[in-house]
């Protein structure tokens, strides 16, 4: 019995031990040597923010008569993306967004994954994403 409350001790230390690191990467901050500016690091979505980018889309699924193109404008509007979506003679929705690199990975992500609280998706296509010099639409629309 008391070899047992032993090993449960330091487990607890070592559990305490390794919540305590984990604290301590995740709140201090990187700071940067005297050989390296914070502009040094720079990762490639901070080389991609101001620039824009277009990219067409298909979602396929149960897409149709759930409110899939409308959570589809809100979602974009929120994320400040531009472009249309709409139903095909499929069953898909289809559609095209303008905008910054990191909020179309997020759109990306929320067409492949959420869609509309009674959506079904199965898949979601995109084409490759393509710099762009400005914007081709003034809002996120639905096509009829």
């Amino acid at each position: 019995m008391r070899q047992r409350r032993l090993i449960g001790a330091r487990f607890s230390m070592f559990v305490c031990a390794a919540f305590l690191v984990c604290y301590v990467f995740l709140t201090v901050p990187i700071v940067a040597t005297d050989d390296e500016s914070a502009s040094d690091r720079k990762g490639p979505l901070s080389e991609m923010a101001g620039k824009l980018f277009a990219c067409d889309f298909e979602v396929f699924g149960i897409v149709q008569g759930v409110f899939f193109r409308k959570y589809t404008q809100k979602q974009a509007t929120s994320l400040g993306l531009k472009g249309w979506c709409m139903n095909t003679r499929d069953g898909t929705v289809k559609g095209q967004m303008e905008g910054e690199a990191k909020p179309m990975n997020e759109m990306k992500h929320w067409l492949q994954t959420k869609g509309s609280p009674t959506s079904r998706i199965d898949k979601a296509v995109f084409s490759e994403m393509k710099e762009i010099a400005k914007y081709s639409f003034n809002d996120y629309s639905i096509k009829r």
